[in-house]
């Protein structure tokens, strides 16, 4: 599938804003499942400089600055991105793991294979360790069962007993009070499905993207009416045979990210791009920065996705 993305950020400020440094994670990533064709970022006004890095995770950030006053910025980001189905299904003896011998897993031992996954055990500046996470997760992960069931399971607890409200969460609001309220966005299900993980002792991480959402039947695709979104990711280990020697030194065999998104209770496909993940928001905020100036300030987002052979997608725009 090819999808073309339109993600459009704009402050409006007053007063005006002397000088700012942005940090922006809006490139989608080359992965296994995709391959980014084209991006283009266009940044109104022009910055003074811009560079491109790779963060620790591995996602593309652009850093630009802004060094003569101005009282609105527009960052455009361009994306033509080419989708495939998901791979395969884990092979059987590691899905066939229960989450308890995951856990084990990441438990650090002296002198055992060491595996980066378990950096995603430990809270986060949006996904804190509480016993709140813990007791619900358990509802799911009940003895024994394996950690692929179990994270389902979780999803579609979230997925069907917390309510999708707009109004009723900010970028900021603590995981903790989604929890309680039973409510959110996107972002507060996928902070909450990895902080139930983490609890358990369990790798999760946070994943920011698109998804392709169709019009309704007879109604044309509008620009700007689709939105960024995120999901979670669990990982599962590679399974060890029974006689393998945990003190062996170097690190483990690579294992596999699981992505599910439990505002909408699926696997993500082909129509799913992922931008960046990391260990919660603000890993991978599409657009933050430091500014001089502008105190009062009116952020305005708009994103579209569409088949690449949407008269849409190709610069034909429906009002």
């Amino acid at each position: 599938m090819l999808l073309r993305v339109i993600h459009e950020t704009h402050y409006d400020y007053a007063p005006a804003v002397k000088t700012a440094q942005h940090m922006a994670h809006l490139k989608p990533l080359d992965t296994a499942t995709q391959q980014v064709l084209a991006h283009h970022l266009h940044i109104t006004p022009a910055s003074d400089t811009r560079s491109e890095t790779r963060d620790v995770y591995g996602n593309t950030r652009a850093f630009f600055s802004l060094q003569n006053a101005h009282d609105a910025l527009t960052v455009v980001a361009d994306s033509i991105v080419a989708t495939r189905p998901t791979p395969a299904l884990p092979h059987p003896e590691d899905a066939a793991q229960s989450w308890e011998q995951v856990r084990e897993r990441m438990r650090y031992q002296v002198g055992a294979p060491y595996d980066p996954a378990a950096e995603f055990v430990f809270a986060s500046p949006y996904v804190p360790r509480h016993e709140a996470f813990a007791e619900y997760a358990r509802g799911s992960f009940t003895p024994g069962r394996p950690l692929l069931q179990a994270a389902a399971a979780l999803m579609d607890r979230i997925h069907h007993e917390f309510e999708y409200d707009s109004k009723s969460t900010e970028v900021n609001t603590p995981a903790l009070e989604a929890l309680a309220q039973r409510r959110g966005v996107c972002q507060d299900f996928a902070h909450i499905m990895v902080a139930c993980c983490r609890a358990l002792g369990l790798p999760a991480r946070y994943v920011s993207g698109y998804m392709l959402t169709e019009p309704p039947p007879g109604q044309a695709r509008l620009v700007g009416a689709d939105a960024s979104h995120a999901w979670a990711a669990v990982y599962l280990p590679r399974a060890l045979p029974a006689d393998a020697d945990l003190s062996t030194h170097g690190p483990a065999p690579a294992g596999q990210w699981i992505d599910l998104d439990p505002t909408n209770n699926r696997s993500p496909g082909e129509d799913y791009i992922t931008v960046a993940t990391g260990r919660d928001y603000a890993d991978v905020s599409p657009v933050r920065g430091v500014i001089h100036g502008g105190a009062d300030h009116v952020l305005t987002v708009r994103v579209t996705v569409a088949p690449l052979e949407d008269g849409l997608a190709q610069g034909q725009q429906q009002q």
